[in-house]
């Protein structure tokens, strides 16, 4: 029992540990996951969504906390009971999301490690043995370091995780695990090769059938049935593969342009997924940066997911000198975690990306 003890303290700590750096490398991602399970279609919480990024910053920094606190065996009843209730709570968002298929992703590792719903229940469960090892072998946990210490150890994590957050909040990802790093290719990143997986769908075809509602499941074909038709369940009992990056388009006026501009030589992107959330005191100097980049040869556009008479009184109120494309607001939020937010690109692959708050780094 004292070495099961022993290696789930390590498991857990550790695993807690690297859970919550991804998260806290990415916390405007976790806020927008958070915002997600928050939203009407799914927990119906929705006076909780501007408390999202609050909520995000605590989570995570709790989650490392009680990792370090786990194998330094610091303040071991108030750890292990915390990390029982969060592991249930957590099992019960999972499990709601897997088998109401509501959030296809739960965000557990943020962007660097992607699970199925039923994966990250599976995952939250198999916590939930190892922490109820602990609970039961808890004389087996003998705290490392002298209690001093381990005070300090914690409080220096502490004050680690808030600066590297106000680090990454300032500025964008110390680590990139999205498909629209620097150095990726776009157009590649939406390539399907030719032996990709193809979805499996099951349907269930309801047809009512002398006064007796009937079931039958085929695989696609239209069953030959002598009976009125009433509806039909689709299932993808097999996923298919799907691209990196498969929502991707550049319009206006209905037409999508992003196969040219993605051969553009020199193209700047200035990225915002909604203008009315976006940070205003950064156009002024954005405007002095499209000046910057058209002189040296750039083609530069904005995109947003606001409405064309939205994006047309932005361009005029801070004279961007630039017209607006409509692109999905869901892949606008995963191309750059400002907004607004700034990427070159030279024939589809980005070469830089910035925050605005760091506009002086890019180079042309």
């Amino acid at each position: 029992m004292k070495y099961v003890v022993g290696f789930s303290r390590i498991f857990v700590g550790f695993l807690f540990i690297f859970s919550g750096f991804v998260k806290l490398n990415d916390p405007v991602g976790f806020t927008f996951k958070l915002e997600e399970y928050f939203s009407e279609a799914v927990l119906n919480l929705t006076f909780l969504m501007p408390y999202a990024l609050g909520f995000a910053l605590f989570v995570v920094v709790f989650e490392i906390l009680l990792g370090v606190m786990l194998l330094l065996g610091f303040r071991l009843k108030f750890t292990l009971w915390s990390l029982f209730l969060m592991i249930v709570f957590f099992g019960f968002l999972t499990f709601y999301s897997a088998y109401f298929n509501k959030v296809t992703d739960c965000g557990c590792f943020g962007d660097a490690v992607n699970l199925t719903p039923w994966g990250s229940f599976t995952k939250d469960m198999v916590l939930l043995v190892f922490i109820i090892i602990l609970l039961v072998g808890k004389k087996y946990l003998k705290p490392i370091f002298g209690s001093g210490t381990r005070r300090v150890v914690t409080a220096m994590a502490l004050v680690a995780c808030a600066l590297f957050a106000n680090h990454v909040l300032r500025h964008l990802p110390v680590i990139d695990f999205r498909p629209y790093k620097i150095g990726e290719n776009i157009k590649e990143g939406m390539v399907m090769p030719e032996d990709a997986q193809e979805a499996v769908f099951e349907y269930a075809w309801k047809f009512n059938v002398d006064g007796t509602e009937k079931v039958i499941v085929t695989h696609g074909d239209y069953p030959s049935v002598d009976g009125e038709f009433i509806d039909v369940e689709t299932t993808e009992i097999v996923k298919g593969y799907e691209p990196p990056i498969h929502d991707f388009t550049i319009e206006q006026n209905g037409e999508d342009f992003a196969p040219a501009l993605l051969e553009e030589p020199k193209l700047m992107m200035i990225v915002s997924y909604d203008l009315s959330k976006s940070d205003a005191d950064a156009f002024p100097k954005l405007a002095e940066t499209i000046v910057k980049a058209k002189d040296k040869g750039y083609k530069v556009i904005g995109m947003s997911a606001s409405s064309p008479e939205k994006s047309a009184e932005w361009v005029k109120k801070y004279n961007l000198g630039t017209s607006f494309y409509f692109t999905d607001e869901t892949a606008l939020k995963t191309i750059v975690r400002s907004n607004p937010g700034v990427l070159t690109l030279e024939k589809g692959t980005i070469t830089q990306k910035v925050h605005h708050n760091d506009l002086e780094d890019l180079r042309f």
